[in-house]
């Protein structure tokens, strides 16, 4: 990964992680005040929505490390895991929240509960985001594995000249 591109993606990464905690200050202060409009049961929407940004804010922490990981050419390592493993919580995290929208959106959807059950076939395709981050976790793991096994027999190697 160039420098460019690694630097663009922070700007992205650190505008979105802005952002986010910008609307979440918003949103905790009107949950402080107790502000209350509108038909929707918005106290448990809004502390859903915060949550989601604290799920997205990991998810983008733990995307920096790992670009910071490939700038440096430390990526295929045990350290990278630890990043991973935050992305894949974080995304099964959006996931589990995703579905208590849906629960809390459904009262309001008895006329028409189509709405309900694509809501949750979304929330399914966020659980399948996290799978194949999932799988790609363990194509890492045997990334590091093969590096290591290579370092072993470049060092039997050295010996052997």
């Amino acid at each position: 990964m160039g420098k460019l591109t690694v630097r663009a993606l922070h700007a992205v990464l650190a505008a979105v992680f802005a952002g986010t905690v910008f609307v979440q200050a918003g949103m905790v202060w009107v949950l402080a005040t107790g502000e209350t409009e509108g038909a929707l049961p918005l106290t448990p929407m809004r502390v859903i929505v915060i949550l989601g940004m604290v799920a997205a804010q990991v998810a983008l922490v733990c995307v920096w490390r790992l670009t910071a990981m490939v700038r440096r050419g430390t990526v295929f390592s045990h350290a990278a895991f630890r990043y991973v493993d935050g992305v894949i919580g974080a995304i099964t995290a959006a996931s589990v929240l995703w579905f208590a929208v849906t629960a809390v959106n459904a009262p309001g959807q008895r006329e028409d509960p189509g709405v309900t059950v694509i809501m949750g076939g979304i929330g399914l395709a966020i659980l399948g985001v996290a799978l194949i981050v999932l799988v790609l976790r363990m194509l890492l793991a045997q990334a590091v594995a093969r590096d290591g096994e290579a370092a072993r027999m470049r060092a039997e190697l050295d010996e052997v000249i």
